[in-house]
């Protein structure tokens, strides 16, 4: 099997490094059984590209629910956005925290490891035994949540207008804490996308496909600039926004989340509970 997989360890050498293509991992492993995991995770690693790129163009398609795909990722991006339908999503919209939760899962399945993660460019997976903990950023940086292995958290994921990925929306970052790193993956997107005030032309907004020729959005308009705004049109975007993810719940595999905006953070779920802010 060819693989153009680069693997290495940071110079800390606690982290995993592992790099193909778009996909980019940081792995951070815990337990006496951390030396054989990282090997069962480079291992695994080398294979998930090729994999991806066999069913691309019907992951770059509208999800249906009657899509099926052979893979295992491919099968997890498809399971985690058709809880969402009918709202526009195609399965990519998961990929990122599907590629975390696979490995992440192989992680899970080896001996005397107590926690892990894994962090595919702010998507994360999570491993952890039921009495452990990891804290992790939201928000963007706004704030920090502590995770409990007691809980049904397992995957975080951010989304907003500024990021690596296209939007609809005008948040800056919305975070979600999920049951999976897919399941926040794609929630992420979504409330990102409600996050907005869609009868504003001050806000430049131009097709996907003009920023990204290879967008699975095509010709639909994504956020490219954002004014600065009044603080109740603000408050409308995130209230919109919040609705939309209280609207989710334990059937979308969602517990809570954080938006931000300008300088304004709201809260929803889980995170509700919790002092978060920095």
């Amino acid at each position: 099997m060819k693989s153009g997989a680069q693997i290495s360890w940071l110079p800390d050498g606690k982290r995993l490094h592992m790099h193909h293509g778009p996909i980019d991992l940081i792995v951070e492993i815990w337990g006496s059984g951390k030396a054989q995991a990282y090997q069962r995770a480079a291992f695994r690693f080398q294979s998930i590209l090729e994999e991806l790129v066999e069913e691309l163009p019907e992951l770059r398609r509208p999800a249906v629910v009657q899509a099926r795909f052979k893979g295992a990722i491919a099968a997890a991006m498809q399971n985690a956005v058709v809880r969402h339908l009918p709202e526009f999503v195609t399965p990519m919209a998961a990929v990122a925290g599907a590629v975390a939760d696979e490995i992440a899962s192989v992680i899970a399945e080896t001996p005397k490891v107590q926690k892990a993660y894994v962090n595919n460019g702010g998507d994360i997976a999570l491993v952890l035994g039921t009495y452990e903990t990891l804290t992790a950023d939201v928000g963007g940086g706004v704030g920090r949540a502590t995770l409990h292995g007691a809980s049904e958290i397992r995957g975080i994921a951010t989304s907003g207008w500024r990021g690596r990925s296209l939007s609809f929306g005008i948040a800056d970052a919305v975070t979600v804490l999920a049951s999976s790193a897919a399941l926040a993956d794609v929630a992420a997107t979504l409330v990102g996308n409600a996050v907005d005030l869609p009868d504003d032309g001050s806000i430049t907004r131009a097709p996907a496909e003009s920023q990204n020729l290879d967008s699975d959005l095509g010709h639909r308009s994504v956020t490219v600039a954002v004014p600065s705004l009044s603080d109740a049109d603000v408050a409308t975007a995130l209230g919109r926004g919040r609705d939309f993810a209280e609207g989710l719940g334990a059937a979308h595999g969602v517990w809570g989340g954080m938006l931000t905006l300008q300088g304004q953070v709201i809260t929803f779920g889980e995170l509700s509970l919790s002092n978060t802010i920095k």
